[in-house]
């Protein structure tokens, strides 16, 4: 039943019936239609501001997770950074030095990872600033494992090659020394017996009667058998591989010939005279890639502990070699 209101008029003193025009109530209708719509505005306003909706919260929550996760991983990869610095640096001075290899160096593994294209499908992990952090280190670790994996296979076939390696690597004197007393002259600064003056001595003096044997130290190949201009007089090298060679100076005669296989104790040659020489002996260098060492830590094959004390006495001793 339709609501029916009524005013007092002052006019008549009555009573009367209040009619509404159509304007005024259309007037009201809009008034009370806008007034709603700025209220649910103002109301929708500081719900999306302060109030998150499901997916919003579904979305920040994956997004916190997503940084506790990523946090863990970083820490997870700066452990394995450091395990492959450790495996690196062990590659290098223990499995490597174990088998007189040269270590591989630093430019060598960077180089090799920038060449290699084929760990790449990481990169499809999208293009945001946190993908593409973890997409950088995963491919730097993915690189480094893939190359030190390289490495030792490397070293695997050193192990299968060890007797190889044994064989080829210089450990016995060049001549026959069983008293100890050849050693004339030891390696470093000696007088030399020409000019008179400290000059480096590259190698070991051994003096022996003419014509004495001398012996190849390790198993390897003739890399130069004849006279040399440069103060050997007839001389032969020998390359055994594994970054050594041997050198066997002013021989008599040499047995030995270019491109000839020796074995560990075969005759190369003779004791001599030859060359910048002052008197009859085998000079004997051991070179390990490239850089002359001491032979005298190269005689483990055949001398006792007791002898080995005995023989570096001598050789420190500070006198005037025989070239």
């Amino acid at each position: 039943m339709k609501k029916i209101k009524y005013y007092y008029n002052t006019h008549t003193l009555r009573y009367e019936k209040l009619d509404t025009p159509l304007r005024v109530r259309l007037l009201q209708a809009i008034g009370f239609i806008a007034a709603s719509i700025v209220t649910g505005m103002i109301i929708f306003a500081i719900a999306f501001r302060y109030i998150d909706s499901p997916k919003e919260k579904y979305l920040r929550q994956q997004n916190d997770d997503l940084k506790e996760n990523y946090s863990v991983f970083i820490e997870r990869v700066k452990q394995l950074e450091l395990q492959m610095d450790e495996i690196e640096n062990r590659d290098n001075t223990v499995y490597r030095s174990i088998f007189a290899s040269q270590p591989i160096p630093d430019s060598a593994r960077i180089k090799d990872m920038e060449q290699k294209k084929e760990v790449k499908l990481v990169q499809s992990m999208g293009e945001s600033e946190l993908v593409k952090s973890m997409t950088a280190q995963l491919n730097n670790l993915s690189l480094r494992s893939a190359y030190q994996m390289k490495s030792f296979d490397e070293i695997s076939d050193m192990v299968k090659n060890k007797e190889k390696l044994l064989a080829s690597t210089p450990s016995i004197q060049p001549v026959s020394n069983k008293d100890l007393t050849r050693i004339a002259s030891g390696f470093g600064y000696r007088i030399d017996p020409i000019y008179k003056a400290r000059a480096a001595h590259l190698g070991l003096d051994f003096t022996a009667p003419l014509g004495t044997p001398i012996y190849a130290t390790g198993d390897g190949k003739v890399a130069d058998a004849g006279f040399n201009t440069g103060g050997f007089g007839n001389r032969v090298v020998i390359n055994h591989g594994y970054g050594y060679q041997t050198l066997y100076g002013h021989m008599l005669r040499i047995k030995a010939r270019i491109g000839e296989t020796v074995k560990r104790g075969e005759v190369i040659g003779y004791v001599g005279n030859t060359g910048k020489s002052t008197g009859p002996h085998c000079h004997y260098e051991v070179h390990r890639n490239g850089i002359p060492v001491d032979p005298i830590y190269y005689f483990y094959n055949d001398l006792t502990p007791a002898q080995f004390d005995r023989i570096l006495k001598l050789a420190a001793a500070s006198n005037q070699s025989f070239d």
